[in-house]
């Protein structure tokens, strides 16, 4: 993994440790609703602390299945 993907991790598990309580190591490969426990308003709080720290906007979430998904939509949105 690179720099910038790795980056991007460890500040989407910066913000799950403090919004939503997650308290591991987040994998590129976890499913953000079946592995890391989230219902619907712990996702909605991901999705919108995420775009507060990263300050982009997660317009399109479906695609958005694993941790892995959500480091790629932040990358690709940060570099456009």
């Amino acid at each position: 993994m690179n720099s910038r993907r790795q980056e991007i991790l460890a500040g989407i598990t910066e913000v799950a440790k403090t919004h939503v309580g997650w308290d591991g190591v987040l994998e590129m490969e976890m499913r953000l609703v079946e592995d890391l426990e989230l219902d619907s308003l712990k996702s909605l709080t991901l999705a919108l602390e995420v775009e507060n720290r990263f300050r982009v906007e997660l317009d399109q979430v479906e695609g958005i299945v694993t941790v892995g998904d959500l480091v790629d939509a932040i990358r690709e949105r940060k570099d456009a």
